[in-house]
């Protein structure tokens, strides 16, 4: 049995790799790739055997082609991860790469699976950025809330959503689409999502170095620590999908658990476990373009059904801190 994870290089993609090697027995063969071969997650040698790494170009049919037949070469292909993707400033400062990354290869990566591996598991890995502004105290669901994206990211992941789940509906593959919030903390350098100072204002001043906060205090995000979305992803990947329709959802869309919370208060958090020399470590200076971009974004979300279905719960933002402090700073 493999599963392969496209977009790997990335911390979720790290992340989620160890999750499925460390939680399953007996452990499955894994293919990781991305534009570049991602690098080895940290597992003890006895794991790391389980995985190999490829480069590929998945916007490239032969790429993709040499990929796939790469990844069922030695062992019957389970699931899917597709994490890959160009970030939401990225995707909004160049159409033609955001289109090129985010749709273009998804559908072709869909459809190549569609007819080598009828009926895969397909877990994607969209965005809260699909929704748009609505009146304040809305509560974003999946059934009750229509998407209206005010980004390039949050229209190509939304597209990306509605083709599989029609493939789902049809039979042709197993989907599951998991909407992520904005996930602290991200360890390394910046992204080009227009949410990286989300975790640049914790990353950076715990390492010593200042920050550049570019939004308002008042700002509030949706979001979640790196640990439960891996753990969510996991379980997307084993959910018995006839409960989505046994429930009565209308599709495969789950709104991954999160917390909505100020700027202030992640800073505030901050303070609590760093201290306040930490703290003052984050400078104010506004970015309009981003500031644009996020306050586009839906803040309080309904996530009954992913309660329904078993996803596991958020926990605080100050224990995401110390995770992050001990797994990173303290290592």
């Amino acid at each position: 049995m493999s599963i392969l994870i496209t977009g790997a290089g990335g911390f979720v993609g790290q992340g989620l790799a160890s999750a499925l090697l460390t939680s399953s027995s007996p452990p499955p063969s894994l293919i990781l790739t991305d534009l570049t071969e991602p690098p080895m997650p940290s597992l003890p040698p006895h794991l790391q055997h389980h995985i190999r790494r490829l480069p590929a170009d998945l916007t490239d049919t032969q790429s993709r082609h040499n990929l796939l037949s790469s990844a069922a070469s030695n062992h019957d292909l389970r699931a899917v991860y597709l994490l890959h993707g160009i970030m939401s400033s990225g995707a909004e400062a160049n159409l033609n790469l955001g289109l090129s990354v985010n749709l273009d290869s998804t559908r072709a990566l869909l459809d190549d699976l569609r007819t080598q591996h009828p009926g895969i598991r397909v877990v994607y890995t969209s965005s809260c950025a699909v929704y748009g502004p609505q009146p304040e105290g809305t509560l974003f669901s999946e059934d009750s809330t229509v998407p209206v994206p005010l980004s390039s990211y949050g229209t190509e992941k939304l597209m990306c959503e509605f083709l599989l789940s029609d493939y789902s509906r049809r039979g042709l593959l197993d989907g599951v689409v998991c909407r992520l919030p904005t996930v602290i903390v991200r360890p390394g350098k910046p992204t080009a999502a227009a949410s990286s100072f989300a975790s640049g204002i914790i990353r950076e001043p715990l390492a010593g170095k200042e920050a550049v906060l570019p939004v308002r205090r008042e700002l509030k995000l949706w979001n979640c620590s790196a640990r439960v979305v891996v753990r969510n992803l996991v379980f997307a990947g084993e959910i018995d999908t006839k409960r989505f329709a046994e429930k009565g959802y209308l599709n495969r869309v789950v709104n991954l658990p999160g917390r909505t919370m100020t700027v202030q208060e992640m800073l505030d958090a901050l303070e609590r476990v760093g201290g306040k020399e930490v703290r003052d470590r984050v400078r104010e200076e506004k970015d309009e373009v981003i500031e644009k971009i996020v306050y586009g974004w839906a803040v309080a979300y309904d996530t009954k059904r992913a309660r329904e279905l078993g996803f596991t719960e958020e926990q605080d933002l100050e224990q995401t801190v110390r995770d992050y402090v001990e797994g990173y700073v303290n290592t």
